[in-house]
């Protein structure tokens, strides 16, 4: 936001000038009231308080959950009662699902009795299920009913509902029979029946699945809103899209900070205490590093090797790192491609041959590099004495199984997880590495073993 507009917003709360203020910040747009929050936050009560109440609700729903918090504790209760009462049902859900017991409880009291019983419903779904997302504004119709009939119910509903791009066709039970969309209704003969204009195209979401599988939905599907039943497929609420492009960022953030080896942060970065982070980085840290002492346990099995031949240990760095980060590509990709819907675990054995060709073909690469490399250094230096070539060999050949073996762990494990019910995203890179490091130093000397016993072991 542009500085001198902020000055003028800091000169007029200095002035007391409310009434100037609130025309200033009806002005600016919902975005521009959010920035300004950002530039100000001490303000943030102030901004929220002098804005009209519809405004204010709107400003209020797209700020952070920080935000929001410190603005309910300090907001004079009868904005925070038409605030609390204007939220959308899901939004207010997510409020309340974020809130410490007794904060949710004092906020619940402030809503009518009709509300307080929505949210207490949406609330009984399991944190990270649809049903935590739904709201019950919506327009539905019955399928006897004629276009005119539905147009009408519209006029009358439609402003308290969430979207009116699509209408939902249900029977007198309330199970949900088809979907359609408002401009199919539009353009259809006033007294056709909007029984006739269904398709039975119909997609729609359980209340208890995970909300990983609504992003896949909406992913696959040119959808603003989807609705959700039960299991008897009663209609419930709908989902729409802003909701799923809100934890699609979390989620992606949350896989990021798992793929980085570091538990996911709940607050942004600089708003987060030291001891927080510290908390959410050091079991990770502590996990990693008891995995790579095993790399020492491994290095001292094969210490008598070593003593005959030092040069060996020169390439510990070379063979580790590579299978290391052979082994953080592999799960990288398969993460990624497993949170857009592409692979699942049925599809294993294809991606396990894929990396075994994919692993052989960049383990030969490699491998070769590091043969040339010994090659080119015996025209300047006698280092590696006159087995150069099987040197070259052995630290070739073991290149090949370790950024092989890297390939098929690193794919491997996501899928492994997923089947034993955990995320994928916890075999992040930096645990794939460690992995791989003690197994890789196994491969590597089993390898100088193999070729060099009766030359330098």
């Amino acid at each position: 936001m542009e500085e001198e507009v902020v000055e003028e917003i800091v000169n007029l709360i200095e002035q007391d000038d409310d009434a100037q203020l609130k025309v200033y910040l009806d002005d600016l747009n919902i975005s521009d009231v959010e920035h300004l929050i950002d530039e100000l936050p001490q303000h943030a009560v102030k901004f929220i308080d002098t804005l009209s109440v519809k405004r204010a609700v709107n400003v209020f729903r797209i700020l952070d959950f920080p935000t929001q918090e410190r603005i309910i504790k300090k907001l004079p209760g009868n904005k925070l009662a038409e605030l609390i009462n204007l939220l959308p049902p899901d939004d207010r859900t997510s409020l309340f699902s974020e809130l410490k017991g007794d904060a949710v409880k004092k906020l619940i009291i402030l809503l009518p009795a009709k509300d307080r019983v929505e949210a207490l419903s949406l609330l009984g779904y399991e944190e990270d299920s649809v049903g935590r997302l739904m709201t019950p504004d919506y327009v539905a119709v019955k399928k006897d009913w004629t276009v005119s009939r539905v147009l009408s119910h519209i006029r009358r509903y439609g402003k308290n509902s969430e979207t009116i791009d699509v209408v939902y066709v249900i029977d007198k039970e309330g199970v949900l029979l088809d979907d359609i969309r408002i401009r199919e209704i539009l353009l259809a003969d006033p007294e056709a029946k909007i029984g006739d204009l269904t398709d039975h195209r119909l997609i729609s979401l359980k209340a208890n699945d995970p909300q990983e599988e609504a992003i896949n939905v909406f992913r696959m599907n040119n959808r603003v809103a989807l609705p959700v039943v039960d299991d008897n497929n009663v209609l419930l609420g709908i989902v729409t899209v802003d909701d799923i492009l809100w934890i699609a960022n979390e989620e992606y953030t949350e896989d990021m900070h798992k793929i980085g080896g570091t538990q996911a942060l709940d607050e942004p970065y600089l708003d987060m205490p030291i001891f927080g982070l510290f908390r959410r980085r050091i079991g990770w840290l502590v996990v990693l590093f008891l995995g790579e002492m095993l790399t020492a346990t491994a290095m001292a099995h094969f210490e008598a090797d070593i003593a005959k031949a030092v040069i060996l240990a020169m390439f510990v760095p070379l063979i580790i790192s590579s299978g290391g980060n052979s082994g953080s590509q592999a799960s990288t990709l398969i993460i990624q491609a497993m949170a857009l819907g592409e692979i699942t675990i049925g599809d294993w054995w294809r991606v396990m041959r894929r990396e075994i060709i994919s692993g052989l073909m960049l383990g030969i690469v490699l491998g070769s590099i590091g043969f040339l490399r010994i090659f080119v250094w015996t025209f300047f230096t006698d280092m590696y004495g006159p087995h150069w070539v099987l040197i070259g060999i052995t630290v070739g050949v073991a290149l090949i199984g370790v950024v092989l073996w890297g390939s098929l762990a690193g794919s491997m494990l996501p899928l492994l997880l997923k089947k034993l019910g955990a995320d994928p995203a916890t075999s992040s890179a930096p645990f794939v590495a460690t992995l791989v490091d003690v197994t890789g130093l196994i491969i590597y000397f089993s390898v100088a073993v193999l070729f060099l016993t009766g030359v330098l072991l």
